[in-house]
């Protein structure tokens, strides 16, 4: 069996392209244009020979009216380049022509096509004053050289002659209405790739941020607790004590499990194709006591203070991972045993938090990592603001006030 041929979605835009350029198609820009003139100009020739030989209008023209017939064709080869020259130079061998008493009805058709190229391509009121200036010049020559029922013809003529200048300027409006949605349409367009493009950076700052402030989080009381390990088999190993180090072993797995859960629920957005909303639920201020007790582990001697019962999910993940980072650069940089006060209550419609050590800061010199720069753009994230810094008494302190309503 002839398996059955998939429509390929990336052909249907080239082919909405190519509709809407052939309906926007400007005369002045499409392309083979002088080709295709040249081709018209002997069509609408050929055309005028026929209506002057076998129609009763006036008598057949002479050698200078068929010379002036056919070279009125001639111009019409650039009526896209030079409109008004070209329709100027229409009307002055057809005027002669017309003069001359030959057949009135065989330049129509080349008059036509030159003014209705005018009223396409120039402006209605440029249009109107050129076509009445070539009327009025026919129209006089006609009243001069000619009958009275020739006279009649031409003006049932020139009914026709006003219709294609109505034509054309509609013509001319229409195309710059295509031409208006078609640039809405593609502003649009450029305007989705570049909000696709927003949503995914920052979608990739979230989930850096996320690892960070889990990476750094576990492997410092992994280090910790390693560390205490270590300390306790080097120090008397004579006498060892079992229950300090099975202790700190069973704190290591535990930091372990809790680290590979929120990993595996952090990376499970990538390979998710649901929205990035539906990731879960977001860590929130009831989490806060297992970060004072995971830092308590690790050795921090650490007080809090929370007068605040709920807040909005954004805002509380945003403080969870605030007091996270700080309790882990506390942990880190403070030295052995910091004393940690970590604060947080609602005050004029918003969260204030605040997490300050004793301890001596981050090491001078040392480059700075991505940890206040992640706590300052969480903070941000939810209309709020952090300042963080070493305070007048020692140590260092982090606050953050984070707005309670309102926060997306």
């Amino acid at each position: 069996m002839t398996p059955v041929q998939q429509p390929n979605p990336a052909a249907r835009p080239r082919i909405g392209e190519r509709i809407m350029a052939a309906i926007n198609r400007e005369p002045t820009t499409a392309p083979h244009g002088t080709r295709n003139d040249a081709l018209l100009a002997v069509a609408a020739a050929l055309v005028a020979v026929c209506m002057a030989l076998f129609t009763d209008d006036g008598r057949r023209p002479d050698g200078l009216g068929w010379v002036l017939l056919v070279g009125a064709h001639v111009p019409l080869v650039w009526r896209r380049r030079r409109p008004l020259l070209v329709i100027a130079a229409v009307v002055a061998l057809v005027v002669p022509y017309h003069a001359l008493d030959n057949n009135h009805t065989a330049p129509v058709p080349a008059s036509f096509i030159a003014l209705y190229t005018v009223t396409v391509t120039q402006r209605p009121l440029r249009t109107l004053l050129v076509s009445g200036a070539g009327l009025g010049i026919s129209l006089t020559v006609m009243l001069t050289a000619g009958e009275n029922k020739q006279a009649a013809e031409l003006l049932r003529i020139y009914g026709w002659v006003v219709a294609v200048i109505f034509v054309g300027i509609a013509t001319r409006y229409y195309r710059q209405y295509v031409a208006a949605i078609v640039e809405r349409a593609e502003r649009a367009e450029r305007t989705r790739e570049e909000e696709a493009r927003r949503r995914v950076a920052e979608e990739r700052l979230r989930i850096a941020r996320d690892l960070h402030d889990l990476l750094a989080h576990s492997i410092t009381l992994i280090g910790v607790q390693t560390s205490v390990a270590a300390h306790v088999l080097a120090a008397d190993p004579e006498r060892l004590d079992r229950e300090t180090v099975a202790k700190a072993l069973d704190d290591i797995a535990e930091t372990c499990r809790s680290a590979r859960g929120e990993l595996r629920t952090t990376l499970e957005v990538l390979r998710e194709p649901g929205p990035a909303d539906a990731r879960g639920p977001l860590p929130g201020l009831d989490g806060l006591p297992d970060l004072v007790e995971a830092a308590r582990l690790a050795g921090a001697k650490v007080e809090q203070t929370v007068r605040i019962r709920q807040a909005p999910p954004a805002v509380g993940a945003a403080a969870y991972r605030i007091v996270q980072e700080a309790l882990t650069n506390a942990v880190r940089h403070a030295g052995p045993e910091p004393a940690v006060r970590v604060d947080l209550h609602e005050r004029d419609g918003a969260l204030h938090l605040a997490v300050t050590d004793d301890g001596t800061g981050p090491t001078p010199g040392k480059p700075p990592g991505f940890g206040l720069v992640g706590m300052r753009e969480r903070a941000r994230s939810v209309g709020g603001t952090l300042d963080a810094g070493p305070c007048d008494r020692g140590g260092f302190q982090v606050t953050a006030v984070l707005p309670l309503g309102g926060a997306t």
